[in-house]
C-alpha cells in the first residue's frame, strides 16, 4: 500500500511539474521578410496626366526587388540593399527575353517595431509591428512630407492579388481623403502578404480644374497620376 501511494505522489509530481509551454505571440514580422536573396517581381502600369502639355502618358513595366546586402546605416543598425531591377515593356517581345537593368537601389531597414524603407532618398514607416487592425502611425514621422495618419485597414486576411492567392493579407491605407477634397484626389494604399511582404500597391493623386456638383475628381482629370503595382512572383537567388 505504501509503495502505490508512493508511486501516485511521484506521478502527480511529475505532472505538477510540467509547465505549458506557449508559442511566442505573432508580431507580423512575416509580413517584411529579410532573408537576403529574396526578390518579387511586380507588373506596373500608371498613367501621367499633363496640363502644361495637355498629354496623357501611359507606362507598363516590370520591376523586380531583391534583398541584396546587409550594412550598417547611419543610426548604427542593421538595413538591407533593396536593390530594383526593370524591365520596359515592348509588345513585340516576352518579359522573358529582355534583360534585367538596375534601376535604383532603396534602403529596407526592419526593426523591432518598425519597417522603414528608403525610396528616392525618402524614408518612410512602411509598417509597425505588433501588426494589429485599425494601429494607426505616421508614416512620415522621419521625412519632411508632413504627417500622413497610415492605418492598418485589414489584417491576416486570404485574398487573391493579380491571380495568386495568399492566406494572410496585410492592407495598409496610407492616405484616403475620398469626399474630402473637391480639386484634389490622394488615395494611398499598399498590401503586404506573409512570407512575401509587398505585394500591391496603388496610388491616385489626381488634381482637377474644374469642380462639378457631384461628379469625382477621377472623372475629371486635370492633371495627377494614376500607379498600380502588382504582384506576379518571388523566390530567392
Amino acid at each position: 500500500m505504501k509503495h502505490i501511494l508512493f508511486f501516485g505522489l511521484l506521478l502527480f509530481g511529475l505532472f505538477a511539474c510540467k509547465k505549458k509551454v506557449e508559442a511566442p505571440p505573432d508580431l507580423g514580422y512575416d509580413y517584411a521578410p529579410t532573408t537576403l536573396g529574396k526578390f518579387v517581381i511586380y507588373d506596373v502600369d500608371s498613367i501621367v496626366y499633363d496640363d502644361f502639355k495637355h498629354d496623357t502618358t501611359y507606362y507598363k513595366y516590370r520591376i523586380k526587388e531583391k534583398l541584396e546586402e546587409i550594412y550598417v546605416d547611419n543610426q548604427g543598425r542593421n538595413a538591407i540593399r533593396l536593390v530594383r531591377y526593370i524591365k520596359n515593356y515592348n509588345d513585340t517581345v516576352s518579359y522573358d527575353n529582355i534583360v534585367w537593368t538596375v534601376k535604383d537601389v532603396w534602403n529596407y531597414t526592419r526593426t523591432a517595431t518598425t519597417l522603414e524603407v528608403v525610396e528616392e532618398d525618402i524614408r518612410f514607416t512602411k509598417l509597425i509591428f505588433p501588426v494589429k487592425e485599425e494601429s494607426t502611425w505616421n508614416g512620415n514621422a522621419n521625412n519632411t512630407i508632413g504627417e500622413w495618419e497610415y492605418k492598418y485597414t485589414s489584417a491576416d486576411r486570404s485574398e487573391s492579388i493579380n491571380g495568386t492567392y495568399f492566406d494572410n493579407v496585410l492592407m495598409v491605407t496610407q492616405k484616403d481623403d475620398k469626399n474630402k477634397n473637391q480639386i484634389h484626389r490622394e488615395y494611398y494604399v499598399e498590401k503586404y502578404a506573409k512570407d512575401v511582404g509587398l505585394v500591391y500597391r496603388e496610388i491616385k493623386d489626381l488634381r482637377s480644374s474644374v469642380v462639378t456638383a457631384g461628379v469625382p475628381v477621377e472623372q475629371r482629370i486635370t492633371s495627377g497620376v494614376i500607379y498600380k503595382l502588382n504582384y506576379v512572383t518571388h523566390g530567392y537567388e
